[in-house]
């Protein structure tokens, strides 16, 4: 037998490998390739998830964002202008309205526990909390489909099945709910769920609610059909029609020079939503259209909780067997996933490489936020509200606006631009003779006026005398509201463009980059398609709350599945990273060039994901002790 050697040194600073001796003979028994070592390397890959910049060491992404928020806090309130005038209009409408709709579900089937006044009191509060303190304020709040359907759930369990009172259980569930978020938070939970997804997921998430609001259409009209005349249903149909296609139309307005002054042009299309609502409100009241019976929103005539047993907003969350307080862990685990998600893809795609979003978000402090909001309502015996699709992609479509810019001085070019606060189509610098033309940039306009003030505007609708000027609107009105923002949505989506390729001759086609191919491209776009309408049928069903864990689970089908279908380049052209630059495909090609994560023979592991100083990729991390 070989004579053993000396023991090779431990080296234990960070820079530096100790030398291993690669004969097995020669190698101490506990250190062998066996479960030993893997034992070893386990421990070691745990410990650096909690070391500095791991992906679960706590409080990592909460500090990042509280500095985030510093940095850009002032310059949010340095911009106003007529467009963000006219965006807090569009959104207060689009968020008022349908949640009027889900508070006349969640009142007839919640047995009166939650109605309008409960509603607007939510989607107006948590509104303001988040455009005062979110990190992200483009994000619009409000109560949710997928949520009302949850709690008529909970609510039939409660006082159908199992005879306890619905508020308190629900209250325990939203408490519940919020200290999960804020472990989310805590352990950096972006990092290892959201940052993998994809255009992929986001996209059909986006398409998914352009489908879900022409859904709501028709089954509004299909109301209206149910209680009301022939005649007054007739008008209802040319009433939603109207609205949807006289604000589609004066959206254009940018577009009908030389017609109209400028400024003419721009108001008409800033506000094209709201001139369109306000006339087809007002067109039912006018001559022999008064004489059909139309059907109008229901509202409620005082200040005061739906619930005839309530007299205040506060819920005594304590009256309840001690039993109920744990079992409400169950209902407040839904509520967790179905908001995380909903939250995060809301964020994600109202900040979408399309909108030229600059600012730094913070993701894990919203979670925070959101999870304070939470227990909140549920103290209060309020719906929580959360991030709202489509409301919150159109909230950033209505800030855009052009602005030329010249790298590396268009940013500051940009910045001066909106100080200034000047309106669309202002802001383009002179430029020089000779030089080349300079293309126009989209952005958006990120500040916190628009967030701030729709929210307030709604809380004023909480009043008697505002509940009776909305009691006046039809819903056809509605109805054509839920038209217009399915269109806005779809309009923006890149679903669509390729969808027009699907159905344009491949002669007329665009050249694609080398390895792609307009077969994978119309596969991949089908796809799509298909799943859109599997998730749209289950939103349809009872299981409707647990739809977002669909979408996610169509992240890791994305990265460990479709690459196996479709080729690389093909991916690398219609798919991207959603939060974040580049493309799945380019991190296989960096892993493929660093050798396909194999071992170089020294001891220790692959570590993938942020390192402390942020640097992204692949790195090798020795392993302490004798093999450090």
């Amino acid at each position: 037998m070989a004579r053993r050697g000396p023991k090779p040194r431990a080296h234990h600073g960070h820079d530096e490998i100790a030398p291993v001796d690669d004969d097995p003979e020669r190698r101490p028994a506990d250190a062998g390739s066996g479960p030993a070592r893997r034992g070893v390397r386990n421990r070691s890959r745990v410990v650096s998830y909690f070391a500095k910049g791991g992906k679960l060491r706590p409080f990592r992404l909460l500090r990042v964002d509280a500095r985030n928020i510093r940095t850009r806090y002032f310059s949010d309130w340095t911009v106003f202008n007529q467009l963000v005038v006219a965006s807090t209009v569009y959104v207060f409408f689009t968020n008022l309205l349908p949640g009027i709709t889900f508070a006349g579900d969640l009142y007839a089937l919640t047995g009166e526990s939650w109605g309008t006044i409960e509603v607007v009191f939510s989607t107006g509060l948590c509104g303001v909390i988040f455009a005062l303190f979110s990190a992200q304020p483009l994000t619009i709040l409000g109560v949710t489909g997928p949520f009302s359907v949850l709690a008529e759930n909970i609510y039939a369990l409660c006082e159908k099945t199992f005879g306890v009172p619905f508020l308190p259980v629900m209250a325990w569930s939203l408490i519940h709910a919020g200290w999960m978020h804020y472990l989310l938070a805590i352990f950096n939970a972006h990092d290892w769920t959201m940052q993998y997804v994809t255009d992929f997921a986001a996209d059909i998430f986006s398409l998914l609610n352009s489908v879900i609001y022409f859904h709501k259409a028709v089954r509004e009209l299909q109301r209206t059909k149910g209680v009301v005349s022939l005649a007054a249903f007739l008008y209802a149909i040319i009433g939603a029609s109207g609205t949807c296609l006289l604000a589609v139309f004066l959206s254009t307005a940018n577009h009908w020079k030389p017609l109209f002054h400028r400024y003419v042009r721009m108001g008409l299309a800033e506000y094209a939503a709201a001139i369109s609502i306000v006339f087809f409100v007002g067109m039912p009241y006018i001559g022999d259209l008064r004489t059909p019976d139309h059907n109008l929103l229901t509202v409620q005539k005082d200040v005061r909780p739906s619930s005839p047993g309530r007299s205040h907003f506060f819920v005594e969350f304590w009256n309840i067997p001690i039993e109920w307080v744990f079992i409400a862990i169950i209902p407040g685990f839904i509520i967790t996933v179905l908001f995380y998600f909903d939250h995060e893809i809301s964020s994600i795609i109202c900040t979408a490489k399309r909108y030229g979003v600059r600012k730094p978000g913070g993701y894990a402090w919203d979670v925070a936020l959101l999870g304070t909001t939470t227990i909140l309502c549920g103290i209060l015996g309020i719906p929580p509200a959360n991030g709202l699709l489509p409301q919150a992609p159109l909230h950033s479509e209505s800030l855009m606006h052009a602005v030329v810019e010249d790298d590396p001085e268009g940013e500051q070019e940009q910045e001066q631009e909106q100080e200034r606060g000047q309106g669309q189509g202002q802001g383009q610098q002179a430029q020089e003779p000779g030089e080349p033309p300079r293309k126009p940039v989209m952005r958006v306009y990120e500040q916190r006026y628009s967030h701030l003030l729709q929210a307030i505007g709604i809380l004023v609708f909480v009043t008697p005398p505002f509940q009776h000027l909305l009691g006046l609107t039809p819903t056809s009105v509605l109805a054509g509201l839920f038209m217009f923002m399915g269109y806005q949505s779809l309009s923006v989506n890149p679903i669509l463009a390729r969808i027009g390729h699907l159905l344009t001759p491949c002669s007329d086609l665009p050249p694609l980059p080398r390895g792609a191919t307009w077969l994978g491209v119309h596969t991949y776009t089908i796809t799509q398609l298909i799943l859109t309408g599997v998730v749209f049928g289950v939103t349809l069903t009872v299981a409707a709350p647990g739809f977002p864990i669909i979408i996610v689970v169509l992240v890791p089908v994305r990265l460990f599945v479709m690459n196996r279908i479709w080729s690389r380049e093909t991916l690398r052209h219609v798919d991207g990273w959603a939060t974040r630059e580049g493309k799945p495909e380019d991190d296989y090609d960096d892993h493929d060039h660093d050798g396909n994560g194999e071992e170089d023979g020294r001891a220790g592991v692959l570590v993938e994901g942020d390192g402390a100083g942020g640097e992204k990729g692949t790195k090798w991390r020795t392993l302490p002790g004798d093999f450090a």
